[in-house]
């Protein structure tokens, strides 16, 4: 069996799949790869099926080793790759030859790549997924320099001869994500509601897998005190005592006590993954 074995895996690198959806009710979040539409397209270029297991790795600082000829393909953040110390082209399947050092470096848009391989990353299936869920501790753990990592067989699909999609880098400036009414809105003021399309808000630096917290003007409650406990979604926009919204992400608890004034639209979540700290964010009616 091929391996890729990972020499330097920089700040985190986790192997992610689409996830573990449908098992809430044991308490298990459904998890997966953060930017789910760039693991969707790393796959597609290389052949795989859309949910093969890939690698997402937060900020590059990567390097890799394959033992055997491979196909690869990075996606997701913007930065420098190369292969063989050759400057390789983000979005696009590449070749990689026996014992070819592929390297990723610091992401210059966006903070989450995407690397997949023809074959998909084959690692132990846990509750149907091979992903990492890193507040429940579910899955792989994160990859280690030295780890190798075994490749799976290859798919029946050819890698595609147009084999390079459309490449637009995360955006540096204002996002602005769509929002679904919350299940608690009637919890907070007109005031608080209409702030939060109005206002300016940013990504703060409390920010990782399991939610995202903004940084802007405190929302008013108008119901004081907390509920019980009720289920969250991805994409639920909890806030806390403070007043403060932090949208939840993948591998979030599947309850929370605080009311949910808002839900990101699901084609805006693949958005929230690529934020980076400070970076401004705005919100419109879905």
């Amino acid at each position: 069996m091929s391996r890729m074995v990972v020499v330097e895996p920089g700040p985190l690198a986790l192997v992610e799949d689409l996830g573990r959806p449908g098992l809430a009710r044991l308490g298990v979040a459904g998890s997966g790869a953060l930017d789910r539409s760039a693991l969707r397209l790393a796959n597609r270029l290389v052949g795989n099926p859309d949910g093969a297991a890939g690698l997402e790795i937060l900020m590059g600082g990567f390097r890799a080793r394959f033992d055997d000829e491979a196909w690869l393909a990075v996606t997701g953040a913007w930065g420098p790759v190369a292969l063989d110390d050759r400057p390789a082209p983000p979005y696009t399947a590449l070749r990689a030859s026996a014992g070819a050092m592929l390297e990723i470096g610091t992401a210059e848009r966006g903070v989450r790549y995407v690397l997949a391989v023809r074959g998909g990353f084959d690692e132990p299936v846990t509750l149907g997924s091979r992903s990492r869920d890193t507040l429940a501790a579910i899955g792989p753990g994160p990859v280690a320099a030295g780890a190798a990592l075994s490749i799976g067989a290859r798919p029946e699909a050819s890698v595609p001869l147009l084999d390079r999609a459309a490449a637009f880098p995360p955006p540096a400036g204002a996002v602005t994500l769509a929002l679904m009414p919350g299940p608690r809105a009637e919890w907070f003021t007109d005031a608080a509601r209409t702030t939060l399309f109005d206002a300016e808000w940013r990504l703060s630096g409390q920010a990782d897998r399991v939610g995202a917290r903004l940084t802007g003007p405190a929302l008013e409650r108008r119901v004081p005190g907390e509920l019980a406990s009720e289920a969250t979604v991805p994409g639920s926009i909890q806030v806390a005592g403070d007043g403060r919204p932090t949208i939840l992400l993948a591998d979030r608890p599947v309850t929370g006590g605080y009311p949910v004034i808002a839900i990101v639209a699901p084609a805006s979540l693949d958005a929230v993954a690529q934020l980076r700290p400070g970076q401004e964010v705005r919100f419109r009616h879905a």
